[in-house]
């Protein structure tokens, strides 16, 4: 088996020579390398640096459905788990290397140059060295995008529970009614409803006050906002 092995290894050694000398093959593959990462080169700048691009010229036979998405879609799924969806050149912790190649592959099969890319991310993706589930978008046009790549971990389930109170600001007075409510039920009266009309009514107002006065002092201290209002804000201080 290894003797055939070495016969056919040889007989392709004597058929690329009648081609090409070795000094041209690796001449044409050093050229083609160089090609390639200029081309890389140029993907990762264009996606580093801002672009007033909003539409790209895809081929619409080539297109897979399945990563077409519209703007309220991806609106919705990111005020839901507390996303931000901004341009790729505020994403300061690099694109992998997949992405890149999944972008080279994308503008070869279709025949153009792709500009104005889109991650949606958690703020923190935006600002720190650490990262979850980012998705790298390229415009169509007429507000739909087409997923290129996600990379990263899977988002929680969890997420989209956990942030519903801050979601808006119904989901906010919402949630601290049920923490109200809850406090005031676990709250002893002892003989406190009996000297005092309408104690429960009187605890549980203390306790909404009490709670929302917290929140929303702590929230807004820290310099937070509700998901409907950031999930394509640029500042970072919100």
């Amino acid at each position: 088996m290894l003797k055939n092995m070495n016969t056919l290894e040889s007989e392709l050694l004597v058929e690329r020579r009648k081609f090409k000398s070795e000094t041209q093959i690796l001449e044409e593959v050093r050229q083609l390398f160089q090609e390639n990462e200029h081309e890389r080169m140029t993907i990762q700048d264009k996606i580093s640096h801002e672009s007033s691009t909003k539409t790209n010229d895809f081929v619409f036979d080539l297109l897979a459905t399945d990563k077409i998405f519209h703007l309220q879609q991806i609106r919705t799924v990111c005020v839901d788990y507390r996303l931000r969806f901004l341009e790729s050149h505020f994403f300061s912790t690099g694109i992998p290397e997949e992405a890149v190649s999944k972008i080279h592959a994308l503008e070869k099969e279709h025949q153009t140059q792709l500009e104005g890319f889109m991650i949606m991310a958690p703020t923190k993706a935006f600002q720190l060295l650490s990262y979850d589930d980012p998705l790298l978008f390229a415009p169509i046009g007429n507000d739909y995008y087409y997923l290129i790549h996600q990379w990263g971990n899977d988002i929680n389930p969890r997420r989209k529970w956990l942030m519903k109170p801050f979601k808006n600001l119904m989901n906010f007075v919402c949630f601290c009614l049920a923490v109200s409510v809850l406090l005031t039920f676990l709250t002893p009266e002892n003989n406190l409803s009996k000297s005092i009309p309408l104690a429960n009514i009187l605890i549980f107002l203390f306790m909404f006050k009490s709670i929302v006065a917290v929140f929303m002092y702590v929230f807004f201290m820290m310099g937070k906002n509700f998901n409907v209002a950031i999930w394509d804000r640029k500042y970072f201080n919100n």
